[in-house]
């Protein structure tokens, strides 16, 4: 990776936008990448319980680690926190998340720079895997990670066991594998190729499965060869994902709602349906989860190679909003500018 001397910290404000821990987290991948302090205060200021959480701390620490940082404020429930970066260091890692705290969101913290870094690396994560507000396994599995390699780098996940609220318990192996990233425009979702159903109920009664599937079939009109119940592994549970799969030339989305206790399969499915049909109703590609993660990545492509790029979304959230504004702030004088049709747009 490139490396620019250390400069005046970057400051953070935890309370602007949606006010979340996403701000931490594209603070601390960007603070590794431009070798940049950061300096962030606020921290989480918008959610009821404000600070680091068992997840957000565990993503710090694995920060630090891989790039040596020095780090103040780093313990439960602090909320400001001063970074200051080494080089970040390809490797093997191994961090876990001792809660139900998402493994994958961690993983979302180290991407960015280990797909800047001078070799391949290998993680492996442990904690939740299909977390209700967070990003599940499948989704950077199926969705971001064949655009990490349409970019030029290489994402490779193996699921080795679930884990979902509140027990986590999670296992992923991420194999990270860098190359010069190209920024490409993503405005059209080309021809469908695929669509189905998948559902994950591990140590849960089989017809609760069958159920959503059959739920889902009915209201979408998918064939049986659509749904697919995917495999349990042993002591693996009890939790359940019903995820819908639709395939395009140019991108993939995965829809997906994670049941609860005490909501019936038909609600489950019903709120997966409704999910669907709102993407469906749109042309744009890149749905309003995925803008959120893409844009960074995207951000760094033309940042690194000075191409300018741009993808349609099917809708801006306040969070997408935020991190856009936190990448701008690293990355000058590189611009992110969203327009009516919902058109991202990176001019670096």
């Amino acid at each position: 990776m490139t490396m620019r001397p250390i400069d005046f910290p970057v400051e953070l404000d935890g309370s602007d936008g949606e006010g979340g821990g996403q701000i931490l987290r594209t603070g601390l991948a960007l603070s590794m990448i431009t070798q940049r302090p950061l300096s962030i205060t606020k921290i989480r200021a918008r959610r009821p319980k404000p600070g680091l959480m068992r997840q957000h701390l565990a993503c710090v620490q694995a920060a630090r680690d891989v790039c040596g940082a020095t780090v103040e404020g780093d313990v439960l429930g602090s909320t400001s926190l001063q970074f200051t970066p080494g080089p970040v260091k390809a490797g093997r890692y191994g961090f876990a998340i001792a809660s139900a705290g998402s493994c994958m969101l961690l993983l979302q913290t180290l991407l960015p720079a280990l797909l800047l870094a001078d070799d391949a690396s290998e993680i492996e994560l442990s904690g939740g895997t299909h977390n209700p507000m967070a990003p599940p396994f499948h989704f950077i599995e199926q969705t971001l990670a064949p655009l990490v390699t349409r970019l030029g780098g290489r994402l490779d996940l193996e699921l080795r066991r679930c884990g979902f609220y509140p027990a986590g318990g999670g296992s992923v192996l991420a194999r990270i594998t860098p190359g010069p990233l190209v920024p490409f425009d993503l405005m059209e979702r080309g021809a469908a190729l695929d669509r189905a159903a998948l559902c994950l109920a591990p140590a849960l009664a089989r017809n609760v499965a069958q159920r959503e599937l059959e739920t889902l079939a009915s209201l979408l009109g998918w064939p049986q060869e659509q749904l697919q119940l995917l495999p349990a592994r042993q002591n693996e549970g009890p939790g359940n994902a019903l995820m819908a799969r639709l395939a395009y030339e140019h991108v993939t989305e995965l829809i997906t709602v994670i049941g609860e206790k005490s909501v019936p399969a038909e609600s489950v499915a019903h709120s997966l349906v409704d999910e669907v049909r709102r993407y469906l109703v749109h042309t744009a590609p890149v749905g309003e989860h995925l803008a959120d993660q893409l844009a960074l990545l995207m951000a760094l492509a033309c940042w690194k190679s000075g191409r300018p790029a741009a993808f349609a979304c099917t809708g801006i959230t306040p969070h997408t909003r935020t991190n856009c504004a936190v990448i701008e702030r690293f990355l000058m004088p590189l611009r992110i500018e969203i327009d009516p049709a919902q058109v991202l747009r990176i001019t670096p």
